[in-house]
């Protein structure tokens, strides 16, 4: 199973807006989806593209993962050393409030930013319980001490896609990032590992790696983190299992990985839906909503995406994941025009790539 990414390889920008732009049509796809019954065929209804196009909470905690992430590396291109994880604690704290949620009085008050002006920012698209009880202890988690130890739930994975999207850090810094800031919310292993793994992924295939090498290396890796969490890489293996076998029903997707109500679970989900659809499998395109015109990276987004949402479990999470997965992999051309035309707030998730473009890279 191969996937070529065209005559021309994406550049680091278009990779970095693809990556969150595609991460918020997914979470947006499934949102909308919600308990929406799903077709023997595993795809869910045909003519899906978000319907309103309003992402949920995935989205919102993704951005301000850029954020946080944006002011450390703001700080550091002026010289001055910045706790990446107390300003990601700091973002994600400045997110509780826009939930209409109060850390208590000994938590410290961030700064406002840039990104706490936007509307759609400020929307509670019901939250993840664990990130916003997380944050409302006021403490902040580190990987000794780390905030809900038994909680192993979706909610950090969905939001650890940007940790990938820094360049010119090697991978165990980018593993490191990742898990120690699901730590503040989420501190069960699997969650840490899962986030972590995840934001491997995305920074393989932000670098140019194809996306199945790519998934097979991170599937390794996670059989090297220890037995404390055995769950991650053999989902990981499952979903390399499954895929490559294309397409199938719901029930047995279900059966081999779970619903997407756990870190390992969604990670699996996602992973499997884009792999399933890959170029080469022999489905890609198969019952999608576009009319012929599309090119193959966008036939790919489509089917992968609707894939991923359509097993009845916790569809934003799994199809915001197989979105960042594939804006990282293709870059923006992999995106639907339709489905973007009709995406909430993409000034926004624009504006915020374009922050981390900025004290990343030279490109504008």
């Amino acid at each position: 199973m191969s996937i070529e990414p065209g005559p021309s390889v994406p550049a680091l920008t278009s990779r970095i807006h693809g990556c969150l732009l595609g991460g918020a049509l997914g979470d947006a796809l499934g949102y909308a989806v919600g308990t929406e019954p799903v077709k023997e065929n595993g795809r869910g209804s045909t003519g899906f593209g978000p319907t309103t196009g309003t992402f949920s909470d995935e989205t919102q905690l993704t951005l301000y993962t850029v954020d946080g992430l944006v002011e450390a590396l703001e700080w550091a291109n002026e010289g001055v050393g910045a706790d990446v994880n107390a300003c990601l604690w700091l973002a994600y704290l400045r997110w509780l409030a826009t939930q209409g949620e109060a850390a208590p009085a000994s938590a410290p008050t961030p700064q406002p930013r840039w990104i706490d002006g936007h509307a759609a920012l400020r929307q509670r698209r019901n939250p993840n319980t664990t990130s916003i009880s997380g944050l409302a202890t006021g403490e902040m988690g580190t990987s000794v001490r780390p905030v809900n130890p038994g909680s192993k739930d979706w909610g950090a994975v969905v939001r650890s896609a940007p940790f990938g999207l820094i360049p010119h850090i090697t991978p165990d810094a980018v593993y490191k990032l990742s898990a120690d800031a699901a730590s503040l919310t989420h501190g069960h292993p699997v969650a840490r590992q899962a986030s972590g793994i995840f934001s491997l992924l995305v920074h393989r295939l932000v670098l140019g790696e194809a996306l199945p090498e790519a998934a097979s290396a991170v599937t390794a890796h996670a059989h090297t983190l220890g037995g404390v969490a055995p769950e991650l890489p053999e989902r990981l293996e499952a979903a390399l299992s499954l895929a490559a076998g294309g397409v199938t029903t719901p029930e047995e997707l279900t059966n081999a990985l779970g619903g997407g109500r756990t870190a390992e679970e969604a990670f699996a989900v996602a992973l499997y839906a884009v792999l399933a659809t890959a170029p080469g499998t022999g489905t890609a395109g198969a019952g999608t909503d576009d009319d012929g015109t599309d090119t193959l990276p966008v036939r790919h987004f489509r089917e992968a995406v609707s894939l991923a949402v359509a097993h009845g479990g916790q569809s934003d999470a799994t199809g915001s994941l197989a979105g960042n997965i594939l804006g990282a992999y293709y870059g923006e051309e992999c995106l639907p025009a339709d489905w973007l035309e009709a995406l909430e707030a993409p000034e926004t998730i624009r504006g915020m790539a374009g922050l981390l473009v900025g004290v990343t890279t030279a490109e504008d």
